[in-house]
């Protein structure tokens, strides 16, 4: 039941989001929860590979190189997802860094 909860306030969120960024568009909150299980997955299985494999560059920006490749990963889901566009990858950075915030007021509410 709390993996349900948090899915759907992660779904919330990523529509809250694309709502709040111009260059961000979700045709349906279905698109929405499909764009949360995708990321989820993506940062279950592949973010702490590429995390490993980029320890140095994120030592030497102090963690802020972790922010270029989530956004990363938002340009990957939004090429994968139909119904799911960010026009560019800054904006796919910008994405993740507002996601960011909002996921953590949403699961604050949410408790």
């Amino acid at each position: 039941m709390k993996l349900f909860v948090r899915l759907l306030v992660n779904a919330l969120a990523v529509a809250i989001t694309a709502y709040l960024l111009p260059n961000v568009t979700i045709d349906s909150f279905f698109t929405a929860v499909v764009v949360a299980v995708v990321l989820s997955i993506i940062n279950t299985f592949l973010k702490p590979i590429v995390g490993l494999l980029t320890l140095p560059i994120n030592l030497l920006t102090l963690g802020i190189f972790q922010v270029i490749i989530n956004g990363a990963f938002i340009w990957f889901a939004s090429q994968l997802i139909d119904g799911f566009t960010v026009v560019g990858f800054l904006w796919a950075v910008i994405f993740s860094v507002v996601l960011s915030i909002v996921s953590a007021v949403l699961g604050m509410m949410a408790k």
